[in-house]
């Protein structure tokens, strides 16, 4: 008897949590499983004989997260996207701020491009290194098609016209704490020198809402560092047993495509200017959906 290589939560943890993910899921995938194949069927593929691609994206285990995440999505978070209208054709470098302390914003970002925009879009997140060194996590995210963030990688990408999201705070705007909400930090310059190097537009994406979902009161740091973490937040939820992020809204805006020429190899100062254009674009979107919103849950 063979058994589904999709379902690998049932392996991991036969107990209730397993039961009930699984039940999440079946649920999820009957009342959009048919709009999930719809969306899945129109995007390019670049599998293997095993199903698979050369970074591991298995199309078969993409559907069912998809499915859970499009669940979350209009249902949990109900979530709002506008400008969509304005995306470029072909290979594109979403860059994005970073919050919650566990990347459901990127999630609810690729959910959009999927479900939302016309054509759909399977986007590729650059996650961190360490995030290879994780139990579960390890397998899962190249499964769901997320790439380790190296250069190399992201230009293979490119060159095959696919889109890329990009966090470039990284963990430090992950895990900021909730005096430091909607306050973006320091960007790093790797996405630039890429964009210029493939002659990539960027088109800059602001994401308000989670930055409530799992509000951290502290960071204790010394901890995080004896326990390999990128940080180990503080959050109330978790003094009162509960798991779920907060019901937040989500609101994703996607700007217009930016175009930027030069040397990849310029000095550091040189690329900083054209990354501090994209930093203050996004940051002016934070500000004006900051201003618009009128309810953090509605």
């Amino acid at each position: 008897m063979t058994t589904d290589p999709v379902r690998t939560t049932d392996a991991l943890d036969p107990g209730l949590l397993g039961r009930l993910g699984n039940r999440f899921m079946d649920r999820a995938e009957e009342m959009l499983g048919d709009e999930i194949d719809e969306r899945l069927a129109r995007i390019p593929k670049h599998v293997n004989e095993a199903g698979v691609d050369p970074f591991g994206f298995d199309p078969r285990t993409a559907r069912y997260a998809l499915a859970s995440m499009a669940f979350l999505y209009r249902y949990y978070f109900r979530v709002e996207t506008s400008g969509l209208e304005s995306l470029p054709r072909g290979r594109a470098l979403f860059i994005a701020n970073h919050s919650g302390q566990i990347p459901l914003d990127g999630a609810m970002l690729g959910t959009s491009l999927m479900l939302d925009a016309e054509p759909p879009r399977f986007a590729r997140s650059m996650v961190e290194r360490w995030s290879a060194e994780l139990p579960f996590v390890s397998v899962l995210f190249p499964r769901l098609g997320q790439v380790i963030g190296t250069p190399e990688n992201a230009k293979r990408l490119l060159e095959n016209e696919e889109v890329i999201v990009v966090f470039p705070e990284g963990s430090r705007g992950i895990s900021k704490t909730f005096d430091q909400r909607y306050q973006l930090v320091d960007f790093g310059l790797g996405f630039m020198r890429l964009a210029l190097e493939t002659r990539t537009p960027i088109v800059p994406v602001s994401i308000l809402g989670a930055e409530e979902q799992y509000p951290s009161l502290a960071n204790l740091r010394p901890l995080a560092k004896l326990l390999g973490m990128p940080a180990f937040p503080i959050i109330p939820q978790a003094f009162v047993g509960m798991v779920l992020p907060l019901p937040v809204r989500y609101r994703i805006h996607f700007g217009e495509p930016l175009y930027f020429e030069g040397d990849p190899d310029d000095d550091d100062a040189v690329i900083e200017q054209k990354v501090w254009v994209v930093k203050q674009t996004i940051q002016s979107m934070i500000h004006r959906g900051l201003r618009e919103r009128k309810s953090v849950f509605f």
